[in-house]
């Protein structure tokens, strides 16, 4: 039986509890109102016009995007110094390796990941998340950075890896850098995982992936990619034939499909960065490190190839860094999702399309470049107005600083930005740290990467 007294002692139990919550609640919120007023401070101080009251982060991020500055980057910078300072009591232990980046989160944290390499297959997002590459065959060891004949590679390089007809998982014995005489034809149902070495794929022919599925290429560096060609070369065990000069892009998708590319460094090459043409599609692009080069990424063959109307592809959480002019993508026809980027340098747009392509723009931060005649975003390609004002293009969430402005246009009709949609959106907000580890990660065997 409960007795009045052992109900009374309840209430007064509650009533202390609520009284404590409360004293603490209320001290926290004026440590943090300190806190933000010390962080901000800098900020406030750098610009009369900026009022000495203003402590939100949203008016912080306003005042930014008014200015003009000549880096970008250090736009970006201020702004992930006020929002992490702001929130980091918040975010303590939410994620499991502090980013928010679900592709890494799935697989950083463990020390042990080089015993579990083909876990990164289960790691997937977006369009290309169902890329398996190697993960059902044995693993391949590289020992030989040569490349000496195309038409009869060596065992042991990574030409006669990738030509292979069954599934492989590859990897690196050391750190190496490999000249390639000419493309790098892969086969289906490859991984190249970098992770562990130093690898560079530079100064010749670079990586050619043409009528074939599930391919993942990851960790590697790969610049200064060269036109190689007239030449023959191995596609496969029992194949090899004549090639014609080629563009010289870092990774070329040609009628292919479920093709992931995460956290390689790809810049300066003859042509495209990440080219996909000719009715590729199921493609992630991912954790990437841009910089350095014009025409970043081609998405879709022509305005006339109707066949890329098909075409899905997912760009998220890379950074596209300095010395990049243009196409970070530029897309025809097809379907592009585009989340969670960093964009801190473009000279005469991020975005671009032509053929009435869709585009899903959506958490990404862009930082526009000093130049006040390069604000813009976007740009609708060889289009007359009358005409794409009726394509499908949208920014939701979208972080826009340094006087960067993104042109919509469209209906918005659902079903078109449905089949343009691969993954939730993270706040923009977070674009810094989910993007803190674009490019090829330091890994080492034994502790996380």
């Amino acid at each position: 039986m409960v007795t009045p007294c052992r109900i009374l002692c309840r209430l007064s139990t509650l009533v202390l509890v609520f009284l404590v919550v409360g004293a603490m609640s209320r001290s926290v919120n004026r440590d943090s109102s300190r806190s933000k007023n010390v962080e901000t401070g800098a900020l406030r101080s750098s610009s009369s016009n900026y009022s000495s009251m203003a402590s939100s982060r949203s008016k912080e991020a306003d005042h930014l995007n008014e200015q003009t500055v000549d880096d970008p980057e250090k736009v970006a910078s201020m702004v992930d110094m006020i929002i992490r300072n702001s929130t980091e009591r918040r975010n303590l232990g939410f994620f499991s390796c502090g980013t928010g980046n679900p592709i890494d989160d799935c697989w950083r944290c463990d020390p042990k990941w080089h015993l579990n390499r083909k876990r990164l297959a289960d790691c997937g997002i977006g369009f290309g998340r169902n890329a398996i590459g190697g993960r059902d065959g044995r693993f391949y060891v590289v020992t030989d950075p040569g490349d000496d004949d195309p038409v009869n590679p060596r065992p042991g390089t990574l030409r006669h890896a990738v030509i292979q007809d069954e599934p492989l998982w590859i990897m690196f014995q050391r750190d190496m850098v490999i000249q390639l005489k000419q493309e790098l034809i892969m086969n289906s149902f490859k991984t190249i995982d970098g992770r562990g070495s130093n690898v560079h794929i530079a100064n010749g022919a670079c990586i050619t992936i043409q009528f074939i599925t599930n391919v993942i290429i990851h960790g590697l560096h790969i610049h200064d990619c060269k036109p190689t060609g007239n030449a023959m070369v191995r596609s496969s065990p029992s194949h090899y034939g004549w090639r014609t000069i080629a563009d010289g892009d870092a990774v070329s998708i040609f009628g292919s499909s479920h093709i992931w590319v995460d956290h390689n460094s790809l810049s300066s090459c003859a042509d495209g960065l990440v080219d996909a043409v000719m009715g590729s599609t199921a493609i992630t692009v991912s954790n990437n490190h841009f910089t350095h080069h014009n025409e970043v990424m081609l998405l879709g063959h022509s305005d006339s190839y109707t066949r890329d109307k098909l075409m899905q592809v997912t760009i998220a959480y890379n950074h596209f860094g300095e010395g990049l002019i243009q196409r970070m993508p530029r897309c025809r026809h097809g379907y592009f999702h585009v989340v969670n980027n960093d964009y801190t340098h473009w000279e005469m747009y991020a975005i671009g399309g032509s053929a009435e392509p869709t585009i899903n723009s959506q958490g990404n931060r862009y930082a526009a470049p000093g130049n006040p005649f390069a604000k813009e975003v976007t740009k609708r390609v060889d289009t007359a107005a009358g005409q794409w004002k009726s394509w499908n293009w949208r920014s939701e969430g979208d972080l826009l600083l340094n006087g960067a402005y993104f042109t919509p246009s469209g209906a918005g009709a659902s079903g078109s930005y449905a089949r343009a949609s691969s993954l939730g959106a993270k706040p923009s907000s977070m674009v810094g740290s989910i993007t803190s580890g674009a490019g090829p990660l330091p890994c080492r065997p034994g502790r996380s990467c």
